[in-house]
């Protein structure tokens, strides 16, 4: 029997594992359960993929999404492994060979849908294999999708717990690139693993530059721009909160002459699959979505993430970043934040159908995103200490790059405080900035506002000052956006001491961020020897084999490997099996081509 690290070395052209991948692969070779829970990039296929090679029968593999199943077979057959998949995309004729192939014991790993898995015909396949000892093991991916109150919850994820239930012996892997402590909860109780070994990876994406700005009035668009402008020909994901801004930004950036498509779930389900088609396949195309895409991409080379809209919690933030720069090189993640966007999700959560617990949590998980926009600190140890994770200042966010500065706020947040308590609590931030600055709007005189005694006492700031000021004090927890008065903003108890002078407060400094430091520290990686004439060859071969077998680019070999092919210059294949990312079957597949554009024909 091969051990892991041979098939590691043969198969997928590795010559390490990673991190607590060689434990995992142990423990399920030994047939145990496992939660496994590692970032976006972190090696969690081979955790389950090794083991299904070495134990003997078919690995079924329980994946949500149907569009990427596809690409994931791609990429085992070019390494050699016997893959298929099966779900709703297919015709009868091709499940029926795929399924003849399952029970003649031809297939290493099986990639099925859960509401494919779940229906009686496929179990009493599983059935029949399972009787003759032929089900290597289960790997139930994407496992957070079980809990109910999470943004991708798939209701068959609850019954997936039938797996443990009717085929006890078979050892099943769940995995997930992000989970709270609740949810992990919401996993072992629901898929029945009580009993399972829990691998926690670090959850750090060190490659991954952290940035936040301040969303300037009518400026947007302009700010997008300007960062795209450092991301030229590169693929990316533009993240916003509505339909019509997705519709209207992907037309707007394809004005500009930049490759955009729009996705989100009111668009025709052919439309959808065909863009995310484009997006996995082509290079340098930009995806303006909702949080409806995203789940599971396995594009390696998406070199940033934008949220033109404040995510409702962390876990949303961490996974939806942690889609850049899976293939280890550096990447961005980069949002635009204003105090609109927290009037719009604390609305949103009071007038949910969600119980009062579970409104409770959310609140919480609102105001851990809130205070991670407006910290002062390092935005990593912030974020990786939200998943129970201690490190040290980072060096690679805006924060770091460019450090805040601080000022003592306490007289401007009594200001603001006093205005909102005698406006009777039930304005947003726009009318009390009218109020304090002593603007004499119709609405202030109606209202007799313009006779209070803190109208025009506050003209030291200007209306971005005040909101970042009112941004700060929801982050604190001093104010609060009440649902019922339309987004007005509500004093809490935390206030009152500041209120009355028996405690102060420093506030963060505002103000244009100045990106010099950001661009002057251009993105470091093992990426030099992407300049030169032989990356920009290998790169045409690839994506030219790519176009002949219908596949994306990566599925062929990842960036990364052409750039140590560029560099090593192989001159034959036992060479070329030193690098990494090609394995036997790649080598004997594409070697005699690789060595021709490196040496020459």
């Amino acid at each position: 029997m091969p051990s892991g690290l041979d098939l590691l070395r043969s198969v997928f052209g590795f010559s390490a594992f990673r991190g607590a991948q060689s434990e995992i692969v142990q423990h399920m070779v030994a047939g145990h359960d496992a939660l496994v829970l590692m970032p976006t990039g972190g090696g969690k296929s081979l955790c389950y993929q090794i083991p299904a090679l070495i134990r003997p029968g078919c690995g079924i593999v329980v994946s949500p999404l149907i569009a990427l199943m596809q690409d994931q077979v791609d990429a085992l057959l070019q390494a050699g492994v016997r893959a298929a998949f099966v779900n709703s995309s297919q015709d009868f004729e091709t499940a029926g060979a795929t399924e003849g192939r399952l029970l003649r014991g031809e297939l290493d790993l099986l990639y099925v849908a859960p509401e494919r898995l779940l229906t009686e015909r496929f179990l009493g396949l599983l059935d029949r294999i399972s009787a003759a000892g032929q089900i290597a093991l289960f790997a139930i991916d994407e496992a957070h999708c079980v809990s109910q109150w999470g943004h991708d919850f798939r209701p068959e994820y609850i019954q997936l717990s039938v797996l443990h239930q009717r085929y006890p012996a078979v050892p099943r892997i769940a995995l997930t690139a992000t989970a709270d402590t609740l949810t992990r909860g919401e996993i072992r109780s629901r898929l029945g693993l009580d009993s399972a070994r829990t691998f926690v990876a670090s959850f750090d994406r060190p490659n991954i530059r952290y940035a936040i700005v301040e969303r300037e009035t009518g400026q947007t668009r302009k700010q997008l721009q300007s960062f795209l402008a450092r991301h030229r020909d590169e693929s990316g994901i533009v993240y916003c909160l509505s339909r019509k801004k997705v519709d209207e930004t992907a037309l707007w950036l394809s004005g500009l002459g930049i490759a955009a498509l729009p996705y989100h779930a009111g668009m025709a389900a052919d439309q959808r699959r065909e863009h995310q088609q484009r997006f996995v396949r082509e290079e340098a195309i930009i995806m303006v979505a909702t949080i409806a895409f995203g789940m599971g991409i396995d594009k390696p080379d998406v070199r940033f993430v934008v949220h033109l809209d404040l995510p409702k919690s962390l876990e949303a933030y961490y996974q939806e970043t942690g889609r850049a720069g899976r293939d280890g090189e550096p990447a961005e993640a980069w949002m635009t934040y204003g105090l609109n966007d927290v009037v719009i999700h604390r609305m949103r959560i009071e007038e949910s159908a969600a119980p009062i617990e579970q409104k409770h949590i959310e609140r919480q998980k609102l105001d851990a995103m809130l205070a991670f926009c407006e910290t002062a600190g390092c935005r990593r140890s912030l974020l990786l200490n939200y998943f129970g994770e201690t490190t040290p200042a980072c060096g690679n966010c805006d924060t770091c790059i460019d450090p805040p500065r601080l000022w003592d706020g306490t007289v401007a947040v009594r200001k603001l405080l006093s205005a909102a308590l005698r406006t009777g609590q039930r304005f947003g931030a726009g009318h009390l900035i009218d109020v304090l600055r002593g603007r004499a709007t119709e609405k202030v005189t109606q209202l007799g506002h313009d006779r209070l005694p803190t109208f025009g006492v506050g003209a030291e700031l200007d209306d971005a000052g005040w909101r970042a000021v009112a941004r700060q004090l929801l982050a604190a927890g001093l104010l609060h956006a009440d649902p019922q008065r339309f987004g007005g903003l509500m004093l809490t108890d935390a206030a009152r001491p500041v209120l009355k002078g028996e405690a102060t407060m420093m506030l963060r400094e505002q103000g244009k961020k100045h990106d010099k430091s950001l661009r002057a520290r251009v993105m470091q990686g093992p990426r030099a020897s992407r300049d030169g004439p032989l990356f920009e060859e290998l790169r045409k071969w690839r994506a030219q084999t790519a176009r002949d077998q219908g596949v994306p680019a990566y599925v062929i070999l990842h960036d990364r490997t052409l750039s140590e092919l560029a560099e090593a210059k192989p001159r034959d294949t036992a060479a070329l099996l030193q690098v990494s990312g090609i394995g036997e079957a790649k080598a004997a597949r594409y070697g005699a081509a690789l060595l021709d554009v490196i040496n020459g024909p």
